[in-house]
């Protein structure tokens, strides 16, 4: 290690020989054990986080800690010259990985190092118009997520070594969900994980190691220090507790009083070259970066020309994940001007701040979001500008960015204002790779095209056992494909954020002959319980979307509404709302099956196709029940997101649900919770069609998602027989239904989300800590015990049968079932948290893996 660079960082972090974790260490006894670099390049402070309290902080990475731009630069340039000493003849076959936010230019910076090796980061900003290659999640982050959106797709597809870059390896869990994710589509032998500190313990380490040995792939460590974080019992607890009191007597205090007169606010063009991106986003390869090279010296002297003169101490201050053109413009102004240049860079990540010389953030401004994120508004940060005696602050953002919320009087520049009396704004066209652009709205785009540029619904029998006037599957066959995998291991890939669950498929469920027996008997007593509901929500549907006004479509009437399903639960009772409406009314509603996914949205194109072939106006989305309203809210998003980007509006996200136990919907059957026997089985009460599959190697952006037809279950096919079983009941329960749904629409329905209150005081009372992990209601509870690495089941003290079937598959796999009073739904299924990094169970113990 270069002692120079370390006698730098020493000079910037520290106060005499006060270390900037000392603070957080003589509170919580927490202790940085490694070689004696650790203390140089990081400090400690505390957020509020439910699995973590301390915050390992780099003095070194251009993040939270204005840094010399040179310093920041050469850590990472460093570390890609040993990756290319390690790589050899290799290196000119390898790409660059880096995670966003806080580490893409450490990333970039490593490529450079590296000289040969194009540059992708991830990224949490969706881009319109652009194929996401992948993703993964993030799961200790404050923002999770993470997108991979090179412009070439087949930059991430070459079998040379993937170097993996980030700031910290801490437990290594993000590296090997990233790797498990992208080896399933772009398997390769050699990957190399870069980072400024590993700070893994002994077990982390075995554990990469036989992780490489699984995927038969060679793993290689790199990093700049090592050591452990050494944490005393109760350490979470107390951190929690000193973050509650500090934020309090924080916010206790009088406001500061306002600057007698703000700092001037000046624009600076850059120059930026045209065509050039602005980072790794989308890739960046080693042309562009000689490309960067050569236009640096030029911008670099416009902004030192609109300084002021005499400014002696100056901060560059990138955005988020625009860190590298910042950092390079910051170099360039180092080594171009006489001044004391510093770099950081804004950040999402929300950490206490405290004024003392031990402590490594010591002020933080706090502004409302600017770049209309994906996330909605929120808070954003910058840590240590404050107070730190900057004559003048260069902020840097991308075009994006630019947007009247950066120039309000709460916002960023306002807030540097305060704080010195220079801020120049710089600038950097926001890159969007050519497939991307367009010269006309999306609206105007997706509106004339022809109907012939997206598929027709696949119909049964082709596809589904369903006839094919039942329902249109808006979906892509996928049949051919090997999607399913062991239930453990799905759950261990999606609980670590490995991969997405929409991503496989479990494997299907075989009945044993003793549970189709209760699945039979459930049917026999229930079937006229679920027409009855049936008709509720069908009347109801009706008198709120008058059938009676037929609108004309190409000259030829159609009736209204149209019934959409979100795949695959809704599909049955869509069905069978369809059919009551010919029994009862003479009506042939239109009816089709789309797919929705947690965390991913509705299928864009699937709302594209029906926005070609109906009034939006008259798309009633239709579901089998409510859990704790997640889809509900996952589909009003999407609904949302989807008139942003296509400017196509009409479409109403409410849904039309046979059973609303959660009271998450206005448009119900029934707020009972009870068993609808379709959610006893999987495929085979559902055409034989699987959960529906979102992966970007199969769903291309014009592609609909994917499902695969089960033709080989055709034996054990109950489909059309539950279908008819209920629909024979239509005639003794019409009355009855008819006289219901008019009281409903005479009453007041407006929901309570009283399910998702329970579901989070379940999750906090039993140690989830995870609401995902926490399926309510007894089709919930089921898809559970079936799908799922269930943990336990709770049921409802009195619950009769319409727990068989669960009390039976509970057997089947050693869960036990506990009876608990008050419970809102009559059961809820747990899963097991034991792929949660420090879980505890209701006995407070931890789980173990």
């Amino acid at each position: 290690m270069n002692e120079g660079v370390h006698r730098g960082v020493r000079r910037e972090t520290r106060a005499g020989d006060v270390w900037s974790g000392s603070w957080v260490a003589e509170r919580l006894g927490v202790e940085l054990a490694g070689d004696g670099h650790l203390t140089e390049l990081l400090g400690l402070a505390l957020r509020r986080n439910p699995k973590r309290a301390h915050l390992l902080v780099s003095n070194v990475l251009g993040k939270h800690v204005p840094q010399t731009p040179s310093v920041v630069h050469g850590h990472g340039v460093r570390l890609g010259r040993r990756v290319r000493e390690l790589l050899g003849e290799q290196a000119h076959k390898a790409v660059v990985l880096g995670y966003a936010e806080t580490a893409t230019s450490l990333g970039h910076s490593v490529a450079d190092g590296l000289a040969v090796a194009p540059y992708l980061h991830s990224t949490r900003r969706p881009v319109p118009g652009v194929a996401t290659a992948g993703g993964f999640e993030e799961s200790h982050s404050h923002a999770t997520s993470h997108l991979l959106l090179p412009e070439d797709p087949a930059l991430l597809a070459g079998d040379g070594p993937l170097v993996l870059v980030d700031d910290e390896f801490s437990t290594g869990n993000t590296v090997l969900n990233t790797v498990r994710a992208l080896h399933r589509r772009y398997p390769r032998r050699w990957y190399v994980v870069v980072a400024l500190v590993d700070m893994r313990s002994a077990e982390d380490a075995r554990r990469l190691a036989g992780f490489a040995e699984e995927i038969g792939a060679r793993v290689d460590l790199v990093a700049a220090a090592s050591g452990t974080v050494r944490l005393p019992d109760g350490v979470l607890e107390k951190g929690q507790e000193l973050v509650a009191r500090y934020e309090a007597e924080a916010a206790a205090q009088p406001p500061p009083a306002e600057p007698a007169e703000p700092g001037r606010i000046t624009r600076v063009d850059l120059g930026w070259p045209e065509g050039l991106p602005d980072g790794g986003r989308h890739g960046f390869t080693p042309a562009q970066r000689d490309r960067l090279e050569r236009a640096l010296p030029g911008m670099a002297a416009r902004i030192a020309g609109a300084l002021p003169a005499g400014a002696r101490r100056v901060l560059v201050l990138g955005f988020e994940e625009l860190m590298y053109a910042p950092l390079r413009l910051a170099g360039e102004l180092e080594r171009g001007t006489g001044a004391d240049v510093r770099f950081s860079t804004t950040t999402r990540s929300p950490v206490l701040a405290v004024d003392d010389p031990g402590y490594a953030i010591r002020t933080r401004l706090v502004f409302p979001a600017h770049d209309d994120p994906a996330d909605g508004p929120g808070e954003r940060y910058a840590y240590n500008v404050a107070g730190a005696g900057f004559d003048a602050v260069v902020a840097v953002v991308d075009s994006v960015a630019d947007t009247p919320a950066l120039h309000a009087p709460d916002g960023l520049l306002a807030r540097l204002a305060e704080h010195t009396p220079h801020v120049l704004l710089a600038v950097v066209p926001s890159y969007v790779p050519p497939a991307g652009r367009t010269d006309r709205s999306p609206a105007h785009d997706s509106l004339e095209r022809p109907a012939s540029m997206l598929p027709e619904p696949l119909r049964g029998p082709a596809f589904s056992s369903y006839a094919p006037e039942e329902v249109g599957w808006l979906l892509q066959d996928l049949s051919h494909v090997t999607l399913e995998a062991p239930t453990e291991e799905r759950e261990e890939a999606i609980q670590s954020g490995g991969a997405h669950y929409a991503e496989s498929l479990p494997v299907e469920y075989q009945p044993t002959p003793q549970y189709q027996e209760l699945y039979h008997a459930a049917l026999q007593a229930s079937a006229a319980r679920i027409a009855h509901a049936v008709g509720v929500v069908t009347e109801t549907v009706l008198a709120e979307r008058p059938h009676s006004r037929l609108r004309s479509s190409g000259g030829t009437p159609t009736p209204r509404p149209v019934l959409v399903s979100l795949a695959r639960a809704g599909t049955p009772i869509g069905i069978l709302m369809r059919r009551w409406a010919q029994h009862r009314h003479g009506l042939d509603l239109p009816h089709y099956a789309v797919s929705i996914v947690r965390g991913r949205g509705i299928d864009a194109n699937a709302l594209r196709w029906l926005a070609q072939h109906h009034d939006p106006r008259d798309v009633v989305f239709v579901d089998g029940w409510t859990g704790k309203g997640a889809i509900t809210r996952e589909l009003a998003q999407a609904v949302e997101e989807f008139e942003k980007k296509y400017g196509i509006t009409g479409f109403d996200p409410e849904i039309a649900v046979l059973a609303d136990p959660g009271s998450c919907v206005r448009t119900y059957g029934t707020r009972e919770d009870f068993l609808i026997p379709s959610a006893c089985l999987n495929s085979t009460v559902s055409g034989l069609i699987s959960r529906t599959v979102l992966r970007a190697d199969l769903v291309g952006p014009d592609d609909f998602h994917g499902a695969k037809f089960y033709r080989e279950l055709a034996s054990s096919d109950v489909s059309v027989a539950f279908l008819d079983a209920v629909s024979a009941r239509f005639g003794e329960v019409t009355d009855a239904a008819c006289a219901q749904a008019k009281e409903l629409l005479a009453a007041d329905r407006t929901p309570t989300w009283e399910g998702w209150a329970a579901v989070e005081r379940i999750s906090e009372e039993y140690g989830i800590h995870d609401v995902n992990l926490v399926k309510p209601g007894v089709g919930e509870t089921t898809r559970v015990l079936l799908r799922r690495v269930p943990w336990k089941v709770l049921a409802r003290k009195g619950a009769g049968r319409d727990l068989d079937h669960v009390r039976l598959l509970a057997e089947q796999r050693g869960v036990p079932v506990e009876e608990a009073d008050e419970l809102p739904y009559t059961c809820v299924g747990l899963i097991h948290p034991r792929y949660t990094r420090g879980a505890t169970g209701a006995d407070g113990k931890a789980v173990s893996v």
